[in-house]
């Protein structure tokens, strides 16, 4: 049985790379007693795939894990909750501050994983309030002078940004996966391709539209982004829906 799992990463575990968070969650899911399957082979691992690597010191509510678990027989004791609450309330009461488990949900047998199916993400950058911030000049409060220049921002056929690859840097039109982008009481929030093949960056899009706006961009780290959704396409149509609306509840 393949599931989906929705979790959080917030607080101090934002800066935890995302190998730490596979080890935890494979610690997690034997502590919370649950019958995950394991590849075979020499050296057997749990079968598990993450939809997108988060940024170190980025914050998220919709990040994502699918894994298979193996279905109790007549024959052996059940490992598998018999819900999804259960198994989330199995999986929070072993997960340490900063991660927590919001739903989980069985997945199609034909559903594609996580990594494969990630189309777009939606974000939110705010300014920190903290003393670091205002000794370091940063003359940004927050985004709120952005909001006039987003429509001609918006309006224009493309957007180069310079990406650096193994290959060197290039640069890369990033106005076809900018699918929405505004700003509420000083937050910029937007959506982005979040593909393997068009991935953008919440802060290459944030320093493209300072330099649109003709503002200097404040360092990574006087920023706090949040990933708030990881989205797929879905139907005849494409649709963008959540990665955790491709399954059903159990």
């Amino acid at each position: 049985m393949k599931l989906r799992i929705q979790f959080s990463k917030y607080g101090p575990l934002r800066f935890i790379g995302h190998l730490d968070v596979m080890r935890f969650f494979q610690k997690a899911i034997r502590r919370a007693g649950i019958d995950i399957s394991y590849s075979s082979g020499f050296s057997p691992h749990q079968i598990m795939s993450f939809a997108s690597p988060l940024g170190l010191g980025v914050e998220s509510r919709g990040e994502y894990l699918d894994i298979q678990v193996n279905e109790p027989t007549g024959n052996s004791p059940a490992k598998i909750p018999m819900n999804a609450q259960e198994m989330k309330d199995r999986l929070n009461a072993v997960c340490v501050e900063g991660i927590e488990i919001v739903r989980i949900v069985r997945l199609p047998e034909n559903a594609g994983n996580a990594m494969a199916s990630v189309a777009a993400a939606s974000y939110t950058a705010a300014m920190k309030q903290d003393e670091a911030v205002r000794q370091a000049g940063v003359s940004l409060s927050d985004f709120s002078c952005l909001e006039s220049v987003i429509p001609a921002f918006l309006a224009q056929e493309q957007i180069f940004i310079t990406k650096e690859t193994k290959k060197g840097v290039s640069q890369m039109d990033i106005r076809p996966g900018l699918f929405s982008l505004s700003v509420h009481d000083g937050i910029l929030e937007f959506q982005v391709d979040a593909s393997s093949a068009g991935n953008i960056k919440p802060y290459a899009l944030l320093d493209a539209l300072l330099s649109f706006a003709g503002k200097d961009t404040p360092p990574f780290w006087a920023v706090q982004f949040t990933r708030l959704e990881t989205w797929t396409r879905a139907g005849a149509d494409g649709k963008l829906i959540p990665l955790g609306d491709v399954g059903e509840a159990f």
